[in-house]
């Protein structure tokens, strides 16, 4: 792993074991969270940890990275996250695009696909 990917494999793990102090620590201060290709949905670290808090209550809370790239301070993954939607237990496929800044996550874009819902 590159020094570029390493805040992004942070976060990635914090997310996974629902810890909001350590996927927050990854983030710039004036980081900007968005649905791809352009709306801001979260503008500093405020916003985008109170977005995280509500998600980071699911019990089910599972990103699972299918793959990785980067290119310069770019980075782009690759994953299938399992959540507790409303109708039930689903999976969401996610590609998430990081600007990593100084060691930190600076910008983020996330666009998914149609969540489907898991029997169980």
């Amino acid at each position: 792993m590159n020094a570029v990917e390493q805040p992004v494999a942070l976060q990635l793990e914090a997310y996974n074991r629902r810890d909001i102090d350590a996927f927050m620590s990854v983030w710039a201060e004036d980081c900007q969270y968005f649905a791809f290709p352009s709306t801001l949905l979260a503008s500093g670290l405020a916003e985008v940890r109170e977005r995280h808090v509500v998600r980071f209550n699911e019990p089910d809370l599972h990103g699972r990275l299918i793959g990785r790239m980067s290119v310069g301070n770019v980075v782009v993954d690759q994953e299938v996250v399992t959540r507790n939607f409303p109708e039930g237990l689903g999976e969401i496929d996610v590609i998430a695009i990081y600007e990593v800044v100084d060691g930190k996550i600076a910008k983020a874009w996330f666009t998914m696909g149609e969540p489907r819902l898991l029997g169980r």
